[in-house]
């Protein structure tokens, strides 16, 4: 669906360009995607690395930060560029509460601080972090050339669909970041607990070689000490003469 979305508004803006507003150097609004539960590895904190590793001129000294998940709202309490914490989803099912959530919250952030720009940080994969410009939209699709001779036919103004182009994109692409922060978070605590199995089944298999060894030592020990009380009972003088003089008076 983003996919389609930015062809449609590539194509439009080929043949109508219009005055989109240019990303400045003013503050970003940074909207970070994390985990609401834990047992992810270093999910949360790869995401601060890649935020705190941005150039300075895409991110300035004190932009100010939007953080969905428990877990990295956590590791974000006492930063002073928070300027909002929200619960995130669990289940696939709670995007799209989660959504609205964020939409209010961007528009708020927005409005009160005069941010222009607003950028999102989330898992695209396993391997990669990605980062996507979501205000002002299509800023990179601005120098389209054009792909047909002759321009789309429109029933409604350029302008006009291009501000409806933009509200389909921004629904769609949060929907698409959220749902792919959440499968590769559940990737992430999979292979987490997949390893910590595996470590507790290394403990296990390393308890169990342990303990045969002591039980061994135990049966040596217990062995040695029966051996020993045989061949001290042979050697005792007195209970050999004593076992003598029992018989000699029986016979």
């Amino acid at each position: 669906v983003v996919k389609s979305i930015r062809n449609a508004a590539a194509d439009l803006i080929a043949y109508f360009p219009p005055p989109l507003p240019e990303a400045t150097a003013t503050t970003p609004l940074y909207l970070l995607i994390g985990t609401e539960r834990g047992f992810c590895g270093d999910f949360n904190h790869a995401l601060l690395r890649r935020l705190e590793a941005l150039p300075q001129t895409q991110a300035p000294s004190r932009p100010r930060l939007i953080a969905v998940g428990r877990k990295l709202c956590t590791l974000l309490e006492d930063d002073e560029r928070v300027v909002a914490m929200l619960d995130g989803a669990t289940v696939g099912d709670e995007v799209t509460d989660l959504l609205d959530q964020v939409v209010n919250k961007i528009t708020t952030t927005q409005d009160a601080c005069a941010i222009p720009t607003v950028h999102c940080l989330y898992h695209g994969s396993e391997e990669d972090i990605a980062m996507q410009q979501l205000l002002p939209p299509f800023q990179d699709l601005l120098q389209t050339p054009q792909h047909y001779p002759h321009p789309p036919v429109l029933n409604v103004p350029p302008a006009e669909l291009l501000a409806e182009l933009a509200d389909h994109f921004l629904f769609a692409a949060l929907h698409e970041m959220l749902y792919t922060s959440l499968m590769v978070e559940n990737h992430y605590r999979i292979t987490h607990l997949e390893g910590a199995m595996k470590h507790l089944d290394n403990q296990w298999e390393e308890l169990g070689r342990k303990c045969n060894a002591l039980r061994q030592e135990e049966i040596v020990e217990e062995i040695e000490v029966m051996l020993l009380s045989a061949s001290n009972l042979g050697d005792d003088p007195e209970r050999g003469s004593g076992n003598n003089s029992k018989s000699r008076r029986l016979g």
